[in-house]
C-alpha cells in the first residue's frame, strides 16, 4: 500500500516486494561485498529529489539524515537506529582516506564536538545526504569547504 502510495505520487516508478532471503546483505557471500555496496549506492541514490523532513524516515513524506540511511540500510537487509550519533556507533571505523562505496560518514554540523550528520559515501569523495530543512536528497562532496570542516568519521557495517 506504501509503495502504491509512492507510485501515485509520482516519487518512484515502480516496486518490488522483496523476500528477505534477496535482500543484498543476504546475497553477499554468493556475489560478494562489491554487490552489496554497490546496491546500498544504488538505493541511496533511488532517493535524490526527496524533500527533507525533520524526524522523517519514508520516501513518501520525507527524510532527516538518518531517516534516510536508516532506510537505505534497510532495503537491503541492513538495520540502523534513527539517529546519526547511534549509527556513529554502528560497524567498525574507517579512516577518510580507506572509505569504500555504502560507508557512512558523518558530521558534526552544530558546532556541539559530536556527531549530528550523517550520508551514504558513493565513492570519489562524494557522498548522498538529506541535507536539511528546504532541501532535498542530493550528492555532495565531501571536500567541500563546509563539509571537510565538519567531518567527524567513517563507518563501515559490511
Amino acid at each position: 500500500e506504501r509503495a502504491r502510495r509512492l507510485v501515485d505520487k509520482g516519487i518512484i516508478e515502480e516496486y518490488w516486494i522483496v523476500n528477505p532471503r534477496e535482500y543484498a546483505i543476504a546475497l553477499k557471500e554468493e556475489k560478494g561485498e562489491p554487490y552489496v555496496r554497490d546496491e546500498i549506492v544504488r538505493t541511496a541514490g533511488s532517493f535524490i529529489g526527496v524533500p527533507y523532513l525533520w524526524g522523517g524516515d519514508s520516501a513518501d513524506e520525507g527524510f532527516d539524515c538518518s531517516g534516510f540511511t536508516m532506510a537505505v540500510y534497510q532495503y537491503n537487509g541492513l538495520m540502523l537506529p534513527h539517529f546519526s550519533r547511534d549509527q556513529s556507533e554502528m560497524g567498525v571505523y574507517v579512516s577518510k582516506g580507506n572509505l569504500e562505496k555504502g560507508d557512512l560518514v558523518f558530521f558534526n554540523t552544530n558546532n556541539s564536538g559530536k556527531v549530528s550528520h550523517v550520508g551514504v559515501y558513493i565513492g570519489s569523495g562524494r557522498f548522498i545526504h538529506a541535507p536539511g530543512r528546504g532541501k532535498k536528497i542530493g550528492i555532495e562532496s565531501l571536500e567541500s569547504k563546509y563539509y571537510s570542516k565538519h567531518y567527524a568519521g567513517g563507518r563501515s557495517l559490511m
